[in-house]
C-alpha cells in the first residue's frame, strides 16, 4: 500500500522503489513465519531438514521471488501510465494554452484592421453620390 502511494503521488525514484520492494519482501517473509506459529504446529526448525532451493521451502521462496517480481512489474506499469497521463495531460493543456494565444492574436489582429481602417480614410473607397442619367427624350 505504501509503494502504490508513493507511485500515485508522482514517485519515481528508484532506490525508493527499491528500498519499498525490499521492505515488502521483509514484511511477506516475517507473516509467513508468523502464520505458521499461529497455526498451532510446532516451530519450524533452526536448521532446515532439507538443503536451501529444495523442497517446499525452495518452492515457497521461488513462489515469493516470483510475486515480487510481478508486483515490481505492476509498480513499473504503473508509473509509465501515470508518466503518460501526465504527458498526455500537458500536451492538451500546452494545446488549450496555444488556442487561446491565437484567439487573442487574431483578435488584436482585427483591432489594429479597424483602427488602421479609421486612421487612413484615403485608402477607403470613396463615397460618391448616385450618377445623374442623361434626360430622357419626349
Amino acid at each position: 500500500a505504501l509503494r502504490l502511494s508513493y507511485l500515485r503521488s508522482g514517485g519515481q525514484d528508484p532506490a525508493i522503489l527499491d528500498q519499498l520492494l525490499h521492505l515488502q519482501l521483509e514484511a511477506t517473509v516475517l507473516e509467513k513465519g508468523t502464520a505458521g506459529l499461529h497455526r498451532g504446529r510446532r516451530m519450524a526448525p533452526a536448521v532446515p531438514a532439507e538443503p536451501a532451493g529444495t523442497g517446499t521451502h525452495g518452492l515457497d521462496a521461488a513462489l515469493l521471488a516470483v510475486e515480487l517480481e510481478n508486483r515490481r512489474l505492476e509498480d513499473e506499469l504503473l508509473a509509465l501510465k501515470v508518466k503518460r497521463e501526465r504527458r498526455a495531460n500537458a500536451g492538451s493543456q500546452a494545446a488549450q494554452r496555444h488556442t487561446e494565444e491565437l484567439a487573442q492574436l487574431q483578435a488584436e489582429v482585427g483591432m489594429l484592421r479597424c483602427h488602421a481602417e479609421q486612421t487612413r480614410p484615403w485608402l477607403q473607397a470613396p463615397v460618391l453620390p448616385p450618377p445623374i442619367a442623361p434626360p430622357l427624350p419626349p
